[in-house]
């Protein structure tokens, strides 16, 4: 078996996880701004989310990173001849969208954080129109590794 296709394959598995949760955690938040802070729909919102987040987001979160880290280590020592792709056009906005999902990612860590405070500023607009936003992100990831934009 090929070192560099399971490390691929496990990588694509966790990030669908991950994107799974960056998806529809929002979708949650959206839903749960209209509930009553204390009410029983409220502790049901509050339970879901962090589930998402700490049992499938997180795991998956740090399996992409894990993964993604070997496909750079064997394309580096096995595949591509040395480190210098990491500055390709391509890699760089990979990386960058990496970047972006991990912000994305803490950042409704935060806002979890903040219904369970009860001090939510966000509209269920707000989550509805960032909702797609991964989504979005990782069109140009997967495009920009596909295509390898600047080669």
């Amino acid at each position: 078996m090929n070192l560099y296709d399971l490390l691929r394959g496990l990588h694509i598995l966790a990030v669908i996880a991950w994107m799974a949760g960056l998806l529809y955690l929002p979708r949650l938040f959206a839903y749960h701004v209209n509930a009553t802070p204390g009410s029983e729909m409220d502790l049901t919102f509050q339970t879901m989310e962090l589930k998402l987040y700490r049992i499938i987001m997180g795991p998956a979160m740090i399996a992409a990173l894990v993964f993604g880290l070997g496909l750079i280590w064997v394309d580096a020592t096995q595949r591509l001849g040395g480190w210098g792709f990491l500055l390709e056009v391509w890699m760089l906005v990979k990386l960058a969208g990496v970047v972006f999902l991990l912000g994305w990612h803490h950042f409704l860590g935060a806002a979890r954080k903040r219904f369970v405070a009860g001090t939510n500023t966000r509209s269920n607009r707000f989550w509805r129109a960032t909702n797609e936003l991964p989504f979005l992100a990782a069109i140009i990831m997967v495009l920009a590794v596909t295509l390898e934009f600047g080669r």
